[in-house]
């Protein structure tokens, strides 16, 4: 009795094949290359980092309605399926049956055993008679377990429950590329309005002059060639307006969209105009090794990683025997009333061993299929610990480039504007030509497009950032709060 517990015992425990999964080590820089950004970040500030851009709370929304969010969440209950399925095999697996039936044995025949010819089935003796008819009822069950000697299904079980991993951290990379896509087509939104509005304001300021204009030409103080270049700026500033208000309506279709809407249904809420929110908040970029636990694409190419290395041990299995335990207990009976007596009993025990000897190399070649497969998930991993590198490096980099050149561009700005007035101030004296006055106008609406060009620009960019440091899913907080 004892040598059977220690052999059921060992067989329970088994042993399991294929290697034994390792995080990998990625080496990364001690420090971004931008100077100013070494401070941590919170996690708190990046899981809710569009608050500072006083947006309507249209990324939250977007978060919770989102097709493909939607889309995402719905792998993850797919994945969370094959797990149970991989895990049943690891369970003794039982049906329950029950038959009636009905034979009749050839007149020409032999006699043969009650139930020969898989009916199960006899006459009241001990052979069915040439000619006889019987019933046959039986209820029992079939049972059937294969042992997991070598980590066949614990490995299966282990991939599966990487691959759920994975599938929820491509939710969360999914949910801060959504949150990314609606701050950008908001702050264009709000960048095309701020255009338009200036736009707008330019075309009245050139009506006003045109008339100023108008006026000299008639009195006989400029020629009427100064009235035709005015009407043509002043056409030029007409011309600019419909292409600006098609662009904010485009991205007022967008962003319907990405909150799981019809593209019209923010018409109303989102067409009067706002100004750009102010200058964003200087981003504390933090550690490059925070990059591998924040960044979602980078922890889904982990688990990737991971379940690829249970498919070695799956495909490792296939060399060694597999063995299984069945059972078939049984009432059979070719009467119905005394089916359900002790009589009636029947069952059949047995244990079998299945072991591919020869398959033309077949397992062989499956193990260097997974074998090539880890090797493609831990370079997809290494790329995308690489790409999260460089997309916070060069964040920052456009980041701290937009800030010096809106800088220089608001002082140019400032002195073109001064320059316009002592312009138009002296064409009205007469002291200089209207050459002069369409010279420096240029050069101030030149200069006005590339400031609010360059503000979102930079709000763009802050964005960008924020995504590159892997902010934006919403349980960031809360991993944070679990360090």
């Amino acid at each position: 009795m004892r040598r059977v517990v220690a052999i059921t015992t060992l067989l329970l425990a088994g042993c399991t094949v294929g290697p034994n999964y390792h995080p990998p080590n990625m080496a990364v820089p001690p420090r971004f290359a931008d100077t100013g950004a070494q401070t941590e970040a919170s996690d708190a500030e990046l899981a809710a980092w569009w608050s500072a851009f006083n947006d309507p709370e249209l990324i939250k929304r977007a978060l919770a309605q989102n097709l493909d969010v939607e889309t995402a969440a719905a792998r993850i209950r797919e994945a969370r399926a094959r797990e149970v399925v991989a895990g049943a095999a690891t369970l003794p697996q039982v049906d329950a049956e029950a038959s009636a039936t009905r034979q009749r044995i050839s007149e020409h025949a032999i006699p043969v055993p009650p139930g020969a010819g898989g009916t199960g089935g006899g006459a009241s003796g001990g052979f069915g008679l040439p000619g006889s008819e019987f019933n046959t009822f039986r209820i029992g069950f079939d049972a059937s377990w294969e042992i997991d000697l070598f980590g066949r299904t614990r490995r299966s079980v282990e991939a599966a429950r990487a691959r759920t991993g994975a599938a929820i951290w491509n939710r969360r990379d999914l949910q801060v590329s959504v949150a990314g896509e609606v701050a950008n087509a908001y702050l264009t939104l709000r960048m095309l309005q701020q255009r338009l509005a200036n736009a707008e304001a330019e075309l009245a300021r050139q009506e006003r002059f045109e008339r100023l204009v108008a006026a000299r030409a008639r009195g006989g103080l400029v020629t009427g060639q100064d009235l035709e270049q005015q009407r043509s700026e002043r056409a030029a500033a007409a011309a600019a307006i419909p292409v600006l208000r098609a662009q904010a309506e485009a991205q007022i279709h967008a962003l319907g969209v990405l909150t799981g809407d019809t593209p019209e249904a923010l018409i109303a809420e989102l067409s009067p105009a706002k100004a750009l929110p102010p200058a964003p908040p200087l981003i504390p970029a933090g550690l490059p090794s925070d990059l591998l636990r924040r960044r979602p694409d980078v922890r889904a190419a982990e688990r990737e990683l991971a379940a690829s290395t249970a498919d070695i041990g799956v495909a490792v299995a296939d060399l060694y025997p597999r063995f299984s335990l069945t059972a078939a207990p049984a009432l059979v009976s070719t009467a119905l009333a005394s089916l359900l007596t002790w009589a009636s009993r029947s069952y059949s025990i047995g244990a079998a061993l299945d072991w591919p000897l020869f398959n033309g190399g077949r397992t062989r070649g499956n193990i260097a299929v997974a074998n090539a497969r880890q090797d493609q998930a831990l370079i997809a991993y290494r790329k995308a610990v690489l790409a999260a590198l460089q997309d916070v490096e060069d964040a920052l980099s456009k980041s701290d480039g937009d800030r010096r050149q809106l800088a220089s561009l608001e002082d140019a700005l400032g002195t073109a504007t001064r320059a316009e007035d002592i312009a138009r101030a002296r064409y009205r004296g007469g002291l200089v030509t209207y050459s002069d006055v369409l010279l420096a106008q240029a050069r101030h609406l030149s200069l006005e497009s590339q400031v609010i060009e360059t503000k979102g620009a930079l709000a763009r960019d802050t964005v960008t950032l924020f995504k590159a440091l892997g902010g934006g899913w919403p349980e960031l907080a809360q991993v944070g709060a679990q360090r």
